[in-house]
């Protein structure tokens, strides 16, 4: 009986602290709310180029590389079949 007497407390209290009026922001909204009071960040695009990226491949260079590839495991697996006994 006491455990789920301190089950139905600890719920009680979780709904009145998130019934709360006024809620504290978190350590780290704290944080950056006083670096960027200083200091605001650059504006960045919703999903922008990552940084460091080398240049893509054409699609046609891609496909080749794989067909190669394809082709070249092909012809082993003939070859193996051909010279098993």
């Amino acid at each position: 009986m006491g455990q789920q007497q301190g089950d139905e407390e600890r719920e009680f209290d979780l709904k009145w602290a998130d019934g709360a009026e006024h809620k504290e922001p978190s350590a780290r909204a704290r944080m950056l709310a006083a670096r960027w009071k200083e200091n605001p960040p650059e504006p960045t695009p919703f999903r922008g180029e990552p940084e460091g990226v080398g240049p893509r491949r054409s699609s046609w260079i891609s496909t080749v590389i794989v067909l190669g590839s394809v082709a070249a495991v092909i012809v082993l697996l003939g070859y193996a079949d051909f010279r098993a006994p």
